[in-house]
C-alpha cells in the first residue's frame, strides 16, 4: 500500500495524543493572551521587568508565549490529520484481498 508508514495502533496514539495536544495548547494559548496571572511563573521575564512602572514588556512576554503555544498546536494539527490519514488508510489496506 503506497502511502503507509505506520501501523494501525500507532497512527491511532498519535491521532489521540494530537488532540490532546491541540486541546490543552490551543486553551494555554488562550490564557496566556488574556494575560492569566496564574500563568506569571512561565513568563520569561527577568527581575527589571517587574519592577517597572509600565507593565507593557509582561504584556509582550505573555503574548509571546501565546502565540507560541498556538503555533504548537497548529503543528499537533498538522500531525494529527497524518495520523488520521494513516488510520484511514491501514483501513483500506484491511479491505484489499491479497
Amino acid at each position: 500500500m503506497r502511502g503507509l508508514i505506520c501501523g494501525p495502533k500507532l497512527a491511532a496514539c498519535g491521532l489521540v495524543l494530537s488532540l490532546w495536544g491541540v486541546i490543552m495548547l490551543s486553551m494555554l494559548g488562550i490564557f496566556f493572551i488574556t494575560h492569566s496571572a496564574v500563568l506569571i511563573e512561565d513568563v520569561p521575564f527577568e527581575e527589571a521587568d517587574i519592577h517597572q512602572d509600565n507593565p507593557q514588556k509582561i504584556y509582550e512576554l505573555y503574548d509571546k508565549v501565546g502565540y507560541n503555544c498556538i503555533i504548537a498546536a497548529a503543528v499537533y494539527v498538522f500531525f494529527g490529520s497524518f495520523s488520521f490519514c494513516q488510520m484511514k488508510l491501514n483501513k483500506r489496506k484491511d479491505y484489499l484481498v491479497h
